[in-house]
C-alpha cells in the first residue's frame, strides 16, 4: 500500500475525509495546515496576513518536504499544495494522489469563511477566480479523481478504496 495524499479545493472534504479513511484503513493521518501551524505557531490567517500569500506557501512547501513518509499514512494537504512543484514532488514520490472533486457551486456553499481559513490568494481575487486558478493543477497531478458530489464523507471514502483497489 503507498501513502493517499488527497488534493482538492478548500471545503472540499480533505481533512473530513482523511480522517476516516486513515481510521478505516487502520493509519496515521497526517493534515498540512496543522503541520504548517505547529511549525508556525499562528493560525494559517495569522501566516497569511504576517507574510502575504507567497510566504504562506513557502511555509506550507517546507511543511510538506519536511513530512516522515516512510510510515504509510493518509495527507490532507492544504488547497494550495499544488501550487508548489517542488511540493507535489515529494508527495507524488511517495504517494498516489487523489484529488476530491466538487464543482464550483459546492464549494462556494461550504466555504464562508475564508477570512479564517487562510486560504493562499490575494484578497483581491474572488473564491470563483482561486476555483478556476487551482483546478488545472488538480488535474494535472491527480493520479485519480474522486467525483464527491451528493456522498457523504462515508461513502466518499469506500469510493476512494475502491477506485485505488483498481489502480494498484
Amino acid at each position: 500500500m503507498k501513502n493517499i495524499i488527497l488534493i482538492g479545493m478548500p471545503g472540499a472534504g480533505k481533512s473530513t475525509i482523511g480522517v476516516i479513511l486513515a481510521k478505516t484503513l487502520g493509519i496515521d493521518f497526517i493534515d498540512t495546515d496543522i503541520v504548517i501551524q505547529q511549525r508556525t505557531g499562528e493560525l494559517l490567517c495569522k501566516t497569511l496576513e504576517r507574510v502575504g500569500v507567497g510566504g504562506l506557501l513557502d511555509e506550507e512547501e517546507a511543511a510538506i518536504k519536511s513530512l516522515d513518509m516512510s510510515r504509510i499514512c493518509v495527507v490532507a494537504t492544504g488547497g494550495s499544495a499544488v501550487l508548489r512543484e517542488e511540493s507535489m514532488k515529494h508527495l507524488k514520490d511517495n504517494g498516489v494522489c487523489v484529488y476530491l472533486y466538487l464543482p464550483y457551486s459546492v464549494i462556494a456553499g461550504r466555504v464562508n469563511n475564508r477570512s479564517t481559513r487562510g486560504i493562499a490568494a490575494e484578497s483581491n481575487e474572488t473564491l470563483k477566480d482561486i476555483y478556476d486558478f487551482r483546478t488545472p493543477y488538480y488535474e494535472k497531478y491527480a493520479d485519480v479523481t474522486v467525483d464527491c458530489r451528493g456522498r457523504s464523507a462515508e461513502k466518499n471514502v469506500a469510493e476512494i478504496l475502491r477506485t485505488l483497489i483498481g489502480i494498484e
